[in-house]
């Protein structure tokens, strides 16, 4: 095994959706602004998805104003807090730029239906959970874990107290 793709396997993140070129997407960001953090939802389409492992990226394009603006997301960067997809879109290519052309309602892209993104939505859901119970299942031994030191300590604080 590559000693690269072990530290990529290690150090990335375990719960990402299996994202494609046309999803609507919302990606949770977190900025700073002064002191304080506060986690922004950008909302757009995934118009392009480069790299792999670690340094997968996506570039998501919305409409602000008339105007339109891309912005590209590190995946596995801790200021992506969730990529949340709220549609699935149907296109035949992998790079959607010329997305940057059209204007208006042009820039839709048509919505992927049927059995197949029901199929994936709930294997989506069902790795969410997996995932969701594994985190509580560690949690609840880590808590049984430093309950069992407490009890330890205490008794052994008692042996001490008694002689």
């Amino acid at each position: 095994m590559n000693l690269i793709d072990s530290l990529e396997r290690e150090l990335g993140k375990k719960n990402l959706p299996t994202l494609h070129p046309g999803d609507t997407v919302d990606v949770h960001y977190l900025i700073r602004e002064g002191e304080k953090e506060r986690v922004q939802i950008y909302s757009g389409t995934i118009i392009s998805i480069s790299g792999r492992g670690i340094r997968r990226n996506i570039c998501v394009r919305r409409i602000i104003q008339g105007e339109g603006v891309e912005r590209i997301f590190p995946l596995h960067n801790p200021r992506v807090q969730e990529v949340n997809i709220t549609r699935r879109g149907n296109v035949r290519r992998a790079k959607l730029f010329y997305l940057r052309d059209r204007v208006g309602k042009k820039t839709r892209v048509k919505e992927l239906v049927g059995d197949k993104v029901r199929r994936e939505r709930d294997a989506e859901k069902a790795r969410r959970a997996a995932i969701a119970a594994a985190a509580d299942a560690a949690a609840a031994a880590s808590a049984e874990e430093s309950a069992s030191d407490s009890s330890a300590e205490s008794a052994a604080e008692e042996a001490v107290n008694a002689s």
